[in-house]
């Protein structure tokens, strides 16, 4: 809130005095005497005077703004800050501001509403821009930057309340943070889109797609029956699955969902039924799981035996394995290789194993396995071989093409059933430990997250412009080196080299809790000698590494270390405090370096009001704020629409 916001009542009162020659209604109205039910705002009555006293359609507007979902008001009292907006009603354009203030400390509203009438217009030039920015507006503000689906907001303003019968989805991207941390954001943003586009080739024009979270998706499919609504989200999950990301062959990718049918409640409690579904389905990970999915599952006594599809053209064959198997497994039988993709077809993962012979007619076995490889079956179904071919040729090529044992005919039950256990096993064993992974590594993500919070909130402890300064940092610089690495290989960092760059850059001011708190906020341009002083964060922030006996080795304190003492020095060697030159100063240091000109330039200071992006820009590139490696700045330039972007979403 501004200084000028404050006043005495004798000010107020001139002020509403000044407002009433230029607005036809002037309200000036105490918050603790206004109620809210449901978000709905009752204003005291009006005198019977003072509704004579202004114009009859104001008041009008007036009494309806009471009731406005959009209030003003609201909005002024819940961020202290004036709020304004156009109505219009009946062919009238009113214009509303709601001013936040305090008389004699005491938190007022004041409302000031005007109908703009004839005597306003807009210029011929201008009329076209007005309406591409109403026609359009909605559209900018509910879409996704990455994907072009719906964002969170469209959600929450638009779908989060509405209550309707509508197949509610959450859709899951399995294993997403390995995608980012092993090819970089922008392979992981491909992933994304490529996911946005197999859902909309599936789904109709009255359907909605919403990027719910970073990896999430909300599908909402109004006027759906269930079974059909089921099938849509498996065959939606069986081609994602089939997709691939060019130029990343063996990235494989795969969703989790969980779907309901909503009737008689609202989006957002269907979408919450949705998400335990989908947390369930991620169990095993490529996985559909609905409501009546799991209305079976619990009917099933005991819970439901694990399912062995036996492909083979011998019913004798087939009744052998049957005994040998049946008491602990149920089974399913193909006689011939065209059946047992259909057999898949239809129940996916649902299928623990596949005993398959060799010799069949229409589709034979090593065709059944090459059409497990390409539709990506076999990461998923472990496959053994059961055949009377005895030659090394016919095992060699099984086990090429993926199959997990092999067996021959004549065989033992006991052997067979040990073979057919131990595969299941493995392969479940071998789920639990990439979701464990997967686990550990969100785990250690959400761990870090909460190492660069915590040193934000200790350096904005002592300097209140800092805090959101060390986020942006940390955003920043993931950004740039991953726009360097693809430009250069010169620096030779690995994902992970960048990863833990942008992890430390959050340690770059820790030392500035060494400097007095007058030279950190001091508004004005700093002494020779308090500048001097202010130099001295970074061997301070330096030294205070240096005293981590115990991790000084670490590969994160040696990079924190270079960032916090060399962030400031110069290519051209013209920096503090050692006065490296050119690659003399570590890339990690150069990076960040960078990152903080930048977002110094683009925020606010005690000193200083927020330059504009093109600005920033400017200023970086003329030598205004020091000099840079070229080819950073080269790197910097290409993406700087991205940066400013992402920083406007900050």
């Amino acid at each position: 809130m501004r200084e000028d916001d404050k006043m005495t009542k004798e000010q107020a009162e001139v002020e509403v005095q000044n407002f009433q020659k230029i607005f036809d209604v002037v309200r000036l109205l105490k918050v603790s005497e206004m109620a809210c039910a449901e978000g709905s705002w009752e204003w005291p009555e009006k005198k019977e005077e003072e509704r004579e006293s202004e114009k009859r359609y104001c008041y009008d507007y007036w009494k309806k703004e009471q009731r406005c979902e959009n209030c003003v008001s609201l909005r002024a009292i819940l961020t202290k800050e004036s709020k304004g907006k156009l109505e219009v009603m009946e062919g009238r354009i009113y214009q509303v501001i709601a001013r936040y203030i305090e008389v004699d400390e005491e938190p007022y509203i004041m409302e000031l509403i005007r109908c703009l009438d004839n005597d306003w217009s807009i210029g011929e030039a201008n009329h076209e821009k007005l309406v591409d920015l109403f026609v359009h507006y909605n559209d900018k503000l509910y879409r996704d930057a990455v994907t072009d689906a719906y964002n969170r907001r469209y959600y929450e303003d638009e779908l989060r309340r509405k209550k309707e019968s509508a197949g509610v989805a959450l859709i899951d991207l399995d294993d997403f943070k390995l995608y980012n941390d092993t090819y970089g954001h922008q392979t992981g943003d491909l992933a994304l889109y490529i996911v946005v586009d197999v859902i909309r080739n599936n789904i109709r024009k009255s359907d909605k797609l919403i990027r719910f979270g970073g990896d999430e998706f909300l599908l909402v499919m109004p006027d759906i029956e269930g079974g059909v609504f089921a099938e849509k989200l498996k065959k939606i999950q069986e081609e994602i699955h089939n997709s691939s990301v060019m130029g990343y062959q063996n990235l494989k990718m795969s969703i989790s969902a969980g779907g309901v049918i909503c009737a008689g409640e609202t989006i957002e409690q269907a979408v919450q039924r949705a998400d335990k579904l989908m947390y369930q389905a991620k169990r095993n990970k490529n996985m559909v799981l609905t409501e009546r999915d799991a209305i079976e599952e619990e009917q099933e006594k005991g819970g439901p035996k694990q399912k062995i599809l036996v492909v083979d053209d011998s019913e004798m064959n087939r009744e052998i394995l049957k005994e040998m198997l049946k008491k602990d497994f149920d089974l399913m039988e193909a006689a011939n290789g065209e059946e047992g993709i259909e057999m898949l077809k239809k129940y996916g993962r649902d299928v623990s194993l596949v005993l398959l012979d060799i010799i069949m007619p229409v589709m034979d076995g090593f065709e059944v396995l090459m059409e497990m490889n390409r539709r990506h079956w076999l990461e998923d179904i472990p496959v053994i071989m059961i055949s009377g071919e005895e030659g090394q040729s016919y095992i060699r090529k099984a086990f090429k093409f993926g199959v997990s044992d092999y067996i021959r005919r004549p065989f033992d039950g006991q052997v067979v059933y040990q073979r057919v256990f131990n595969t299941i096993k493995l392969y479940a064993k071998q789920r639990r430990l990439m979701m464990l992974l997967t686990d550990q590594l969100q785990e250690k993500e959400k761990n870090n997250q909460m190492m660069v919070e915590a040193l934000s909130q200790i350096v904005e402890f002592r300097n209140g412009e800092s805090g959101l300064h060390v986020m942006h940092i940390n955003l920043l610089t993931r950004l740039l080196l991953e726009h360097l690495v693809e430009k250069t290989n010169h620096y030779n960092l690995s994902p992970d080299d960048c990863y833990m760059i942008s992890m430390a850059s959050a340690f770059h001011d820790i030392g500035k809790i060494g400097i007095d708190e007058k030279i950190l906020n001091k508004p004005g341009k700093l002494t020779k000698e308090e500048f001097e002083q202010m130099k001295q964060h970074t061997v301070i922030g330096a030294s205070m590494l240096d005293h981590m006996e115990r991790y000084k080795d670490e590969p994160m304190i040696k990079l924190s270390r270079q960032i916090c003492r060399w962030h400031h020095e110069r290519y051209d060697g013209k920096g503090y405090p050692d006065g490296l030159k050119g690659e003399e100063i570590p890339i990690a240091a150069q990076v960040v370096s960078l990152a903080d000109v930048y977002d110094a330039l683009i925020s606010k200071r005690a000193y200083k009001e927020a330059f504009s992006h093109e600005k920033a820009m400017q200023m970086i590139l003329n030598g205004e704020c020091g000099t840079f490696n070229p080819i950073l700045l080269e790197a910097f330039v290409e993406i700087q629409d991205k940066l400013q972007r992402v920083m406007q979403q900050e």
